[in-house]
């Protein structure tokens, strides 16, 4: 399952911080980032248990050319007429500036520890004002997790 988180400015979210983060509430994750010199690209959060890593990947709007990427994400919300939240969303979609992609592996032993993990990391990327993110198959939410746009 996928997640992304669009933010709206390119302030390098600080993957230590996440990993303090995690740590804080009792989820042990070993972080292992690298990037360049527009910071972290790719990260990888691995759990107890030696399973897939949870991977996030870190997109910057006009270096990474992801403008297609963010008008089809906006295309989508413009076909879910049925939520208010909708077109709002998709004008926010258009003026993302970094998008981060959370891939939760399907092979964890201990699903909850998994969940808790992804979704304290997407809070805490989408912590920033303006934030928000997608769940595939869940919906649109806004950065506190409030469900903005359900996704049938």
């Amino acid at each position: 399952m996928w997640y992304r988180v669009f933010l709206p400015t390119e302030s390098e979210p600080n993957p230590a911080k996440l990993a303090e983060r995690l740590h804080s509430l009792g989820l042990a994750a070993e972080p292992h980032f690298k990037g360049d010199d527009l910071g972290w690209t790719r990260g990888e959060m691995v759990l107890p248990g030696g399973h897939t890593p949870v991977l996030l990947e870190r997109y910057l709007t006009e270096p990474d050319d992801i403008r297609d990427d963010l008008n089809a994400y906006a295309a989508e919300l413009e076909t879910m007429t049925y939520s208010p939240n909708a077109g709002p969303l998709m004008e926010r979609v258009i003026n993302t500036k970094q998008l981060i992609a959370i891939r939760k592996p399907i092979d964890h032993a201990d699903e909850s520890r998994l969940d808790a993990t992804v979704r304290e990391a997407v809070t805490f990327l989408a912590a920033e004002p303006g934030a928000f993110w997608q769940a595939d198959g869940a919906g649109w939410f806004d950065g506190d997790g409030t469900l903005l746009v359900q996704e049938y």
